[in-house]
């Protein structure tokens, strides 16, 4: 009785070790003097190096149930950098708020960019002070964060994919595409927020940006559906717990095919 006791706490504790692995810390910097603090999220019970990953929360930018969502995606699989492109300043607390400050962004999608380009440069610089394996990089985002994820591949920066949930779609015609990552764009048959015209816009654009482009979209979801606390948030948006698990296991395959040594 004495052993089965013993063996029951040793089990308890372990699972309360393997929960206190998981690693949040904020990593705060600068860009164009404006403050940023971005969230590195990995599992330091596991030692292996592994790829970095860059997550652009959707339009309510940096919260806690973003660093959780991060946590779950992160996994032993992957080192993520949580990015603020809003600003330390910049915390939104309801949607309107959110709108606000996403609107302002995309008047100001220069900066936008200039801010996700930041983010990757920042988890690149924590190789060797996290678990990365300093080789592979990607980004995935949500919503609005969908969509700066795809600047960021827009821009030409250096890494091996990008996978977006219910993004926005649609570029700015005042850059040209200057596309490397393979992406990767999953979405809902039914979501609202982007029609058919700005779909097939995005599609002619990948075209003829020359891109290595894929487009999954998932019968009766609508927009949020990858996002456990979106639902209550703007009508038509609304969490699907057997489609965002799909979605994730699509994104998953989708990293190791691009991770492949």
């Amino acid at each position: 009785m004495k052993r089965l006791l013993a063996l029951g706490l040793l089990t308890c504790f372990a699972a309360s070790a393997a929960h206190a692995a998981m690693v949040a810390k904020n990593i705060d910097y600068a860009v164009d003097g404006k403050k940023m603090q971005s969230v590195l999220v990995y599992d330091d019970a596991v030692k292996a190096t592994r790829p970095g990953i860059v997550m652009t929360p959707d339009w309510l930018g940096m919260n806690p149930d973003q660093v959780a969502l991060a946590k779950q995606i992160a996994g032993k699989d992957y080192v993520i950098l949580v990015a603020d492109v809003y600003g330390v300043d910049v915390r939104p607390k309801n949607a309107d708020e959110a709108g606000a400050a996403a609107k302002n962004m995309y008047a100001h999608r220069s900066d936008l960019r200039a801010r996700i380009n930041a983010a990757l440069t920042q988890l690149k610089a924590q190789t060797g002070k996290a678990p990365l394996d300093g080789k592979h990089w990607g980004a995935i985002g949500f919503c609005f964060g969908g969509a700066t994820t795809l600047d960021l591949a827009r821009s030409g920066a250096d890494i091996g994919g990008v996978a977006v949930f219910h993004a926005s779609l649609a570029g700015d015609p005042a850059f040209t595409d200057k596309i490397k990552a393979k992406i990767l764009v999953m979405h809902g048959a039914d979501d609202k927020f982007e029609s058919p015209e700005q779909i097939a816009g995005f599609q002619q654009e990948m075209r003829d940006a020359n891109a290595d482009w894929q487009f999954v979209i998932y019968g009766g979801a609508v927009h949020c559906f990858a996002i456990p606390t979106a639902d209550g948030q703007v009508p038509g948006c609304k969490y699907d717990a057997p489609v965002a698990k799909r979605a994730f296991a699509q994104m998953h395959s989708f990293f190791n095919e691009v991770f492949a040594p």
